[in-house]
Formats: C-alpha cells, sequence, structure tokens
C-alpha cells in the first residue's frame, strides 16, 4: 500500500484517494468515534463516509495522498 495510512488523516485537510482507477479529491469534515470518516468531495461537494469509498476492497493502485 502506497501513500498515507488512516490514521494520519487530519480534519480540514484535502487528500486524493486513487482506488481500483477511480480519483477522489476530498477534505476530511470530521472524524467518527468508530474510525471512519465524513468527508466532502473538493469537486462536486458531496458529503459522504470515506469507508464507502473502500467499501468493495482496496485495489492494487490504492493510493491516498496530502493535496497542497
Amino acid at each position: 500500500m502506497k501513500g498515507l495510512s488512516f490514521d494520519v488523516l487530519r480534519v480540514g485537510k484535502k487528500y486524493k484517494l486513487i482506488n481500483f482507477g477511480e480519483v477522489n479529491e476530498f477534505v476530511v469534515e470530521y472524524i467518527l468515534a468508530n474510525g471512519d470518516f465524513n468527508v466532502k468531495n473538493i469537486h462536486t461537494l458531496e458529503r459522504y463516509l470515506l469507508k464507502d469509498l473502500i467499501k468493495y476492497g482496496k485495489g492494487n493502485d490504492f493510493e491516498i495522498r496530502e493535496l497542497e
């Protein structure tokens, strides 16, 4: 697994997640008690849980990077 791990994600920071060829750019809004994250897509402003992006598993290209 390349990039960052989930335990270094911080509220207010922007990240790029690549999984199964799909690219998602988001900002972390809240860290939930169960270890999940409420995130908001930077481009569409849609809000969702981070675990929804990986509920079908982690592909060979799985990577999380912080955006500037």
